[in-house]
């Protein structure tokens, strides 16, 4: 099932990651822009995005796309010489030039602004992290497929991914379909393996993995649960949907986004959650919000009948659920 629906998606996750790899290496901080809402987006989200949409919608035209980003701040004036730089990406890329030119770009990016079906659609994160590829670290190109409110299909391309046990493997492309458990394809050799999550049971040995960002969480309430738990080890720090990555690959055991106390009122965008959690929920985890509802998927944009984002080897789950309800 979906056998077709992965493998376009993989292609096209693959084609955005090749350039947007090549956009990382060569940016300079004048390839960003900063929309209404403060947060950066770069060149390489509009790439990104534009690659992405334009190759699901000539395989799967009846499929409606939920993207993070649009055109609009592109077109707007003062961006010229981020337009001449996007152009000049796509130009000098034989395969990117042949489903994107200069006078379909913006059509590509926009089609990704359909808002989410109660039947089926994508949803896309073209460059989840911005921040991280800012630095020129962690980031990740987050696709999935959702029908009927369920995630059936997620994939995270992860370029900078190294992990533990093998440190000379850089970039991974980690995937699920909805009970054929998840998968990883190691970029340079194109080997493909099954993962899985952590068999640690012992709470005082496990680790969180953790934005870099501190307001994407409460991080006091973390630090009180690591307490209670008699956490042992440091937190893993990393941008993104490579999070869940860690987590599906068994690197870390309890990834957890609490509502920032600045900010109680604000719900998760589906985009930023629903790729990683199949992945981590096919791998063996456990996906929830902070009181331990299903993440709904079927409710817009955002995931605004839950609260925060906990993920988790199961054996702690149940626990940590209780923990935060007695600090909340």
């Amino acid at each position: 099932m979906f056998e077709k629906e992965l493998e376009i998606g993989q292609n096209a996750v693959i084609e955005a990651m090749r350039i947007c790899k090549t956009i990382q290496e060569e940016l300079t901080g004048a390839d960003s822009i900063t929309k209404p809402d403060k947060s950066p987006v770069t060149i390489a989200d509009f790439v990104s995005q534009a690659i992405i949409c334009r190759i699901l919608k000539e395989n799967f035209q009846d499929i409606p796309i939920a993207a993070e980003e649009d055109s609009d701040a592109l077109q707007k004036p003062g961006h010229e010489e981020t337009l001449k730089k996007i152009l000049q990406y796509i130009a000098n890329d034989r395969k990117v030039k042949e489903i994107i030119n200069k006078e379909n770009l913006f059509q590509s990016i926009d089609l990704g602004g359909c808002d989410p079906t109660d039947n089926m659609f994508w949803t896309l994160d073209p460059i989840d992290g911005t921040k991280g590829f800012l630095r020129g670290e962690q980031f990740a190109i987050a696709l999935a497929l959702i029908v009927k409110g369920d995630v059936q299909l997620g994939i995270l391309g992860c370029p900078n991914l190294k992990l533990p046990e093998n440190e000379s493997r850089r970039g991974c492309l980690l995937f699920a379909v909805k009970d054929h458990g998840a998968k990883l394809r190691a970029i340079e050799t194109g080997k493909l393996e099954t993962v899985g999550i952590s068999n640690i049971t012992d709470p005082g040995k496990m680790k969180f993995v953790e934005s870099y960002v501190s307001a994407h969480s409460n991080l006091n309430m973390q630090l009180q649960i690591s307490r209670i738990l008699k956490m042992e080890r440091d937190p893993i720090q990393i941008d993104s949907q490579v999070k869940y990555g860690v987590l599906a690959t068994g690197n870390a055991e309890i990834y957890i986004r609490i509502p920032h106390p600045k900010t109680p009122d604000y719900r998760e965008k589906i985009w930023d959650h629903a790729a990683g959690s199949i992945i981590v929920e096919e791998a063996g985890g456990v996906v929830t919000d902070i009181f331990g509802k299903k993440l709904d998927f079927n409710a817009g944009k955002t995931l605004k009948n839950n609260r925060g984002v906990f993920a988790s080897v199961p054996s702690i789950h149940d626990r940590i659920l209780g923990i935060i309800k007695e600090l909340n």
